[in-house]
């Protein structure tokens, strides 16, 4: 009956809940000033449990229309054990937008638990490798992949905004619903593939509000054709010529951990990975590559590889939990 999701033999579509917007529980120890950690600023989304992992926690999915993106879409949610420990009830926790490859539409396959994700951040955090990162898992393009046409992630003129949706909306939803931390050393990407891209382009687009990013198998160049015409907005949405301008600004310092199989589809990817490395980690750009022997272009290949150095040289420069 669990397996036909029949209820009462299983919680799928049950409300869940990450806790209460700050003042919201009676009685509650008010944060002090200078608090590293944000309370959940409220209005709380409408979470649906859409998994129960084996430890008690919740894949949870909400829809939510973004404020100032004007995208409505789908948002899967996870936070790890350690968060609904009483010790680390003052705690704010790292944020981990994870982005998928393809056309991440109508679902995020990270939102799944055939990956492994979330159970290889409990298993990484209990081994001290990793930070015990709370997930968001949002839909990455506005439509389906058809015929070629996708979206970089990126406000392309006369499109849905993404680039807004993630760097923006999904951030704020997950302000609002859960404790996190105010600085930027709480926040970080990764994605696979189109999803790799997109999250090298926002930390290096926002470094004031991300840190760093695990980029699998990246494009480091835009490459939507629906950038036709718009020369600028492109160049303005490029990895390289944003490393360069980080570069010249001297900072902030931003940390991307790159990984790529030796035996990828594209046969330019690691090349090309390797030549961006080469040209561009100095002055506050900090990069790191796994080269994954026998590594194909797939999630199945980079998630059990994460745990192998890219989680490790992130999480030493997040913070998290703290107070």
């Amino acid at each position: 009956m669990y397996h036909f999701e029949i209820p009462p033999f299983t919680d799928k579509g049950s409300a869940v809940s990450f806790g209460k917007p700050a003042g919201g529980e009676a009685g509650a120890a008010q944060q002090a000033a200078n608090s590293k950690a944000l309370m959940p600023t409220g209005p709380k989304a409408d979470f649906k449990n859409s998994m129960t992992l084996d430890d008690g926690t919740h894949v949870a999915v909400t829809t939510i229309e973004g404020k100032k993106s004007g995208f409505k879409g789908k948002v899967w949610v996870w936070a790890p054990k350690e968060y609904f420990d009483p010790k680390y009830a003052k705690s704010g926790f790292p944020v981990m937008i994870a982005l998928p490859g393809g056309a991440g539409f109508p679902n995020n396959y990270w939102m799944g638990t055939d990956l492994g994700l979330q159970t290889s951040i409990s298993k990484w955090s209990a081994e001290g490798k990793g930070k015990p990162f709370i997930l968001a898992m949002p839909v990455l393009n506005p439509e389906p992949d058809d015929k070629g046409i996708y979206w970089d992630g990126s406000d392309i003129p006369g499109q849905p905004k993404m680039g807004t949706w993630l760097t923006d909306d999904v951030p704020d939803l997950m302000r609002e619903n859960f404790r996190t931390i105010k600085s930027r050393d709480g926040w970080a990407f990764m994605g696979s593939s189109t999803g790799g891209f997109a999250g090298l382009k926002a930390v290096l687009k926002y470094p004031e509000k991300f840190k760093a990013v695990i980029a699998s198998g990246p494009d480091v160049v835009p490459d939507s054709p629906l950038w036709k015409g718009h020369d600028q907005e492109k160049a303005a949405n490029n990895p390289e010529l944003l490393a360069k301008e980080l570069i010249a600004k001297k900072g902030p310092d931003v940390y991307l951990a790159f990984q790529v199989g030796d035996n990828e589809s594209n046969k330019k990817t690691l090349p090309d990975v390797q030549k961006f490395i080469a040209n561009y980690t100095k002055g506050p750009i900090h990069t790191s590559l796994r080269v994954i022997p026998g590594g194909q272009h797939n999630a199945k290949t980079y998630v059990p590889n994460m745990g192998e150095g890219p989680i490790q040289y992130i999480s030493k420069v997040m913070e998290g939990p703290v107070e």
